[in-house]
């Protein structure tokens, strides 16, 4: 099975620009190919995790992954899929962003030997002449085709600025710089980067007379078409620092019945007969299934120590025994005895506002120590403290331990 029928039978593959092609050049050469990371935060997070399923996956097939960081395009911001203009980066905080996602990227990629590359495009970009880029890429370019663009759309009800309007420019200038230095003849990237990566096929096309080729991989949404990823504090970030591994394990452990099957396919190696058999569980059976997801997941992003110790403090809150180390801990101080209960988890993120801690504790969905709390304004006071830690319980999967520091 070739590497294109892997990723198809683990439903990766959204739109290609020339299927017949793509699978000819898979079978005859060891091709390199580039997926584009933004480095808008110090962390990757979970939209980015397909993408580099997919570099382990061509890797291992023998294909070389180009990872291109976008130390110049993050200076100006993708308008795909947002509704405001992003905020521009320095210098300094992008290559401090550069650093943290190659580090978590090892964890999927080999960069030895040249086996794998990260390149940061502000190497090329922050050089250009504009008269002279103008003029080479310009005339290739319709406005008329690139305001029909799905990427710009939303942008267009609020106002597109002509910074954003660059971006497909430069990501297809991209495309045609990786040919030119590292042969790279194909682009990669989620469903909603279709515009752009066209963009640069059509140029090489065009200017160079060269194939080149564009795939996009689908987006990890739910059963309902929802982003999955994102957390009551955010984004579901790879950095252990941002989303605890038990966290994340628990992310992955509560998801839908339905999403079972398919974030087994695209987010672990296990094989797709085992992913079928899984994903095939009933009732309280596809429990199990939601079991190997999370841990097969939390492997691979946190390694398998502290999967381990997610999988052992989730058991351990389910059956009411064993080392809640791993739950998130929330340390308190002197000063903190005597505020309100509500006011403190929601300083600390348990509830996004005290507004819906109220809300929660209303409805009788908030707990301490298995007793329902159900005055908002409860105190809490050091004489609780009995043991060494107490246990809120938030609805009715999510907890956390107040231990005094």
């Amino acid at each position: 099975m070739s590497v294109f029928d892997t990723l198809k039978e683990r439903g990766f593959i959204a739109q290609v620009t020339h299927e017949n092609e793509i699978r000819e050049l898979f079978d005859k050469e060891k091709v390199s190919f580039y997926i584009g990371f933004d480095p808008t935060a110090d962390s990757l997070h979970v939209g980015h995790f397909l993408g580099m399923m997919v570099m382990a996956h061509m890797q291992q097939a023998g294909h070389r992954p180009i990872c291109l960081i976008g130390g110049g395009t993050a200076t100006v911001g993708d308008p795909s899929g947002k509704t405001d203009m992003r905020k521009m980066m320095t210098d300094e905080v992008i290559a401090h962003n550069c650093e943290c996602f190659k580090k978590q990227m090892q964890r999927f990629i080999d960069f030895s030997d040249g086996k794998a590359l990260m390149v940061n495009n502000g190497d090329w970009l922050k050089k250009l002449n504009y008269i002279e880029m103008l003029r080479d890429i310009g005339p290739h370019f319709s406005v008329n085709r690139m305001l029909t663009a799905e990427c710009y759309k939303q942008r267009m009800e609020k106002g597109l600025t002509f910074l954003e309007f660059n971006y497909m420019i430069m990501q297809a200038y991209d495309f045609m710089e990786l040919n030119h230095r590292y042969d790279c003849k194909l682009e990669m990237g989620g469903d909603d980067q279709w515009s752009n990566i066209i963009a640069g096929v059509e140029l090489i096309r065009r200017k160079e007379a060269k194939a080149a080729f564009g795939l996009t991989f689908t987006l990890l949404t739910t059963s309902e078409g929802k982003k999955m990823g994102k957390t009551e504090k955010g984004a579901l970030w790879l950095d252990p620092a941002k989303t605890s591994p038990y966290e994340f394990y628990q992310y992955w452990r509560n998801v839908t019945d339905a999403d079972v099957e398919k974030c087994l396919a695209l987010l672990t190696f296990l094989p797709m007969k085992e992913v079928k058999r899984l994903g095939s569980l009933q009732d309280q059976a596809i429990n199990d299934a939601k079991k190997v997801l999370a841990f097969e997941v939390t492997k691979l992003i946190h390694g398998e120590a502290e999967a381990l110790s997610a999988q052992q403090a989730a058991e351990a809150l389910f059956n009411g025994t064993g080392n809640l180390d791993n739950v998130p801990t929330i340390e308190l101080s002197e000063a903190d005895f005597g505020l309100k209960l509500l006011d403190l988890l929601a300083r600390e993120g348990v509830f996004a506002s005290k507004s819906e801690g109220r809300r929660l504790i209303q409805q009788n969905g908030l707990s301490l120590q298995d007793e329902k709390i159900t005055d908002v304004d409860f105190v809490l006071s050091k004489e609780l403290f009995s043991e060494k830690s107490l246990l809120v319980k938030k609805g009715k999967k999510k907890y956390y331990r107040l231990v005094i520091a």
